[in-house]
């Protein structure tokens, strides 16, 4: 998961909300009017979806919310069969952006497409300039999520051009390849978001589905994120160090599906 690199706390794993159908929200807490839902071939989440993200610890089905964000690897499709029958839709957690060292492909990520850290045990960030290398190994890992049964995928560190990565990658890097990853999302009829990144929402707005956002209230820009509710897209958005009395308020106002959990990313969560 993309945990904010302003905070690096230690290790705790690899790694909301108004209320509404699956299929749209309620037109009562997100915000003044519901925009209408993006057409396409792929789940297309709207704003006030209710959502829980657990990438540790047992899985727990059972969280009232309609939306799971899960582990590409560590849950299996007996787990996503289940959550569908449940009525979730199911978001498939994948890093793309980083290379992490227990991941059962890592042998297959060449060395010199390896960079620096980022601030996580095992976890080095990734030349994205080497789609040539990366795209393939993507494309493999999005296969997995489709072969799972999930219905979108969240693709991670998807902003190193902002960090110190041990590569010169400019903002037209990371355009690149985002919109790279996107295609080969949709291409496997999956939804796909947006994670952080908000400097570059203008121009990647129309290639993701939705939004998944850490720590915008604390740093004083959740609206950067207005553009996807506007064109009726989802924002997932989770505060790790605010409670919920610190930011629910403005999340209403601007149609977030919003919560607080904690850096370990496990079943606990307090939801808006």
């Amino acid at each position: 998961m993309k945990r904010s690199l302003r905070l690096l706390v230690p290790l705790l794993l690899l790694a909301a909300a108004c209320t509404s159908s699956p299929d749209g929200p309620d037109d009562g807490d997100g915000g003044d009017t519901v925009p209408p839902a993006p057409s396409g071939p792929h789940w297309q989440p709207r704003p006030g979806l209710t959502w829980q993200w657990q990438l540790k610890g047992k899985l727990d089905p059972a969280v009232d919310v309609q939306v799971y964000d899960i582990d590409a690897v560590d849950q299996d499709a007996a787990a996503v069969a289940d959550l569908h029958r449940r009525g979730r839709k199911v978001i498939c957690y994948v890093s793309t952006g980083a290379w992490e060292n227990w991941r059962p492909d890592a042998k297959q990520f060449p060395k010199d497409v390896l960079g620096k850290g980022n601030g996580w045990d095992g976890e080095r960030w990734l030349d994205i300039r080497r789609t040539d290398v990366l795209e393939p190994l993507i494309a493999k890992r999005f296969d997995l999520c489709r072969a799972k049964g999930f219905d979108a995928v969240e693709p991670d560190n998807m902003d190193g051009y902002n960090n110190d990565t041990g590569f010169p990658l400019k903002a037209a890097d990371q355009l690149k390849y985002n919109e790279l990853v996107a295609r080969l999302a949709h291409d496997r009829g999956l939804a796909v978001g947006l994670k952080n990144d908000l400097d570059q929402i203008p121009q990647l707005l129309a290639h993701f589905d939705f939004a998944v956002n850490e720590q915008c209230a604390q740093y004083g820009e959740c609206d950067k994120l207005t553009p996807f509710v506007k064109a009726g897209k989802a924002v997932f958005h989770v505060e790790y160090e605010l409670p919920p009395a610190k930011f629910c308020a403005e999340s209403r106002k601007l149609g977030l599906s919003s919560m607080e959990k904690k850096y370990d990313l496990l079943v606990w969560r307090l939801p808006c």
